[in-house]
């Protein structure tokens, strides 16, 4: 991990987002573009549209982390849109097991907002996020 958590008491407690994490010396920054998860095949989870496109856009994001030599737990910010906040917080039951298979305990610095709608239109989330790979470790 090229990143140090970053959650002062005094900002209450952070529960599934971190208030900040900071980079360790001499991390390159990898900016990710948004994702979304909208796929032709049908889901095993088309009860639940939204935490269907959620996790494929996690494993997206992931993906380029990944190919730039990085892991989940280098992620340091990540900003969600959404189409349906109410749909969104009635998925919140289904969305922590999905967050777990691809972030396991690793909570960035994150932001959350619905909006009108996103480029592509049968997309109900995306995901953009931002990396530090490859920054020293303490004790290094």
């Amino acid at each position: 991990m090229s990143l140090e958590i970053v959650n002062p008491t005094d900002l209450g407690r952070a529960s599934g987002f971190s208030h900040g994490l900071l980079s360790r010396e001499e991390g390159r920054v990898l900016f990710i573009a948004g994702q979304t998860g909208v796929q032709d095949v049908e889901s095993s989870l088309n009860e639940w549209p939204l935490v269907a496109q959620f996790g494929e856009a996690l494993r997206r994001v992931l993906r380029v982390v990944e190919e730039a030599g990085g892991a989940a737990s280098d992620v340091g910010r990540m900003m969600v849109y959404v189409t349906d906040m109410d749909q969104y917080r009635n998925s919140r039951g289904a969305l922590g097991p999905v967050w777990k298979t691809w972030m396991g305990d690793h909570y960035p610095a994150m932001a959350l907002v619905e909006v009108k709608g996103l480029v592509d239109p049968k997309a109900l989330v995306e995901i953009e996020a931002t990396a530090v790979i490859g920054g020293l470790v303490s004790g290094d």
